[in-house]
């Protein structure tokens, strides 16, 4: 059965073209695809992220396991409110999911996962939590609304309760904080983000999203659809699930190094996986691809390289660059002339660094 969001009957209002989304009824645009894009790049857009899965984590040990549950290091979470990107591994070290993690209290933490991998990740994250006396709770009663670009910070300021502002104009990011909206919403104002964009990820009352959702659009906030976020979050160089990483996959062949923290002393799941592949040398990378012809890269066409061949992953049209980016799996080693096959035609495309765009300009 098809879920909806609080927001579902809002979004058909206003004309938006709905698709099934991990089963979930989502917006995909609700007019220009392009002119959604261009407006969290330029100025402000929001989405409807309801359909994520926040998870709060209580307990005594609840530090201790979500060190042995995640490849990055929650000892980095030292002041309230500080949150955490990392990855969720098995014990082949390939990847059960990305996360945010927040830190509330030395007994309380947030987890927020992908909408796709909700039933997996609660039943993964139950078992473990099981020996280590933590209590996992999904927040059903919550919604999410993302806020992005420029302006972004400034119109939600305006939407914070006077004596409430000056905590989110100090928040730094990758923090959060507990705030009253202007209507008194309970607020919960993560400067996060999943377009390369500044701005905010809330998360509030279910009932009381619809109400905040107006007020942004009142405000000159433009609705944006999954469409532009995808392309976002591709300019932006960050995965996206099940597409560019999967269990079969480790964060090393995902250009998710970064987010491993191999401390001593601390025995994460999948952390012999990732020292014994690391050891031996990693078989594939993850690059960034440009095309400068014209035509769209897609995911699953072939990439021919010097060390063999490799796979489009995420691919589209770049409205902020004009022209075609990807990421691309490949075999290690040397690549030489990279050329990507379309519709039997070589076509040769470029290997960058990723992001493809930072604040809002081409890298």
């Amino acid at each position: 059965m098809t879920q909806k969001t609080i927001l579902n009957d809002t979004h058909r209002a206003l004309g938006a073209k709905m698709v099934d989304f991990g089963g979930w009824d989502m917006p995909i645009s609700y007019g220009s695809q392009i002119e959604e894009h261009h407006a969290v790049r330029r100025a402000a857009g929001m989405f409807d992220v309801s359909h994520m899965t926040v998870i709060d984590l209580h307990g005594e040990k609840v530090r201790a396991f979500l060190s042995h549950l995640l490849a990055n290091s929650v000892a980095k979470l030292a002041t309230p409110g500080k949150a955490l990107y990392s990855c969720m591994l098995n014990e082949q070290g390939g990847v059960i999911d990305d996360l945010i993690v927040y830190y509330r209290s030395e007994t309380h933490f947030r987890l927020v996962v992908n909408a796709s991998t909700r039933d997996r990740d609660l039943a993964w994250i139950g078992k473990q939590a099981q020996a280590f006396g933590v209590e996992v709770k999904e927040r059903q009663d919550l919604s999410m609304i993302a806020v992005q670009g420029p302006t972004a910070r400034g119109i939600v300021l305006g939407l914070i309760d006077a004596a409430d502002r000056p905590n989110i104009e100090a928040l730094g990011k990758f923090f959060a904080a507990d705030v009253r909206g202007a209507n008194g919403e309970s607020l919960f104002v993560a400067r996060t983000g999943y377009t390369g964009e500044d701005g905010f990820e809330i998360v509030l009352p279910s009932g009381e999203a619809v109400q905040f959702w107006n007020a942004l659009a009142q405000a000159g906030v433009v609705p944006a659809g999954l469409g532009a976020r995808d392309t976002l979050r591709l300019e932006a160089g960050m995965n996206l699930y099940g597409q560019d990483m999967d269990e079969t996959t480790t964060p090393w062949e995902a250009a998710l190094a970064w987010t491993v923290a191999l401390d001593e002393g601390r025995d994460f799941i999948g952390r012999a996986a990732l020292e014994q592949q690391k050891a031996q040398g990693v078989p594939r990378r993850m690059v960034g691809l440009v095309m400068d012809e014209k035509g769209v890269l897609r995911h699953g066409q072939r990439v021919i390289t010097a060390a063999g061949d490799g796979e489009i992953l995420s691919g589209t049209f770049s409205p902020t660059l004009g022209k075609s980016i990807a990421f691309a799996r490949i075999p290690a080693g040397e690549a030489g002339d990279v050329r990507v096959d379309i519709r039997g035609k070589e076509v040769p495309v470029r290997i960058v660094k990723f992001p493809f765009v930072r604040d809002g300009k081409a890298v």
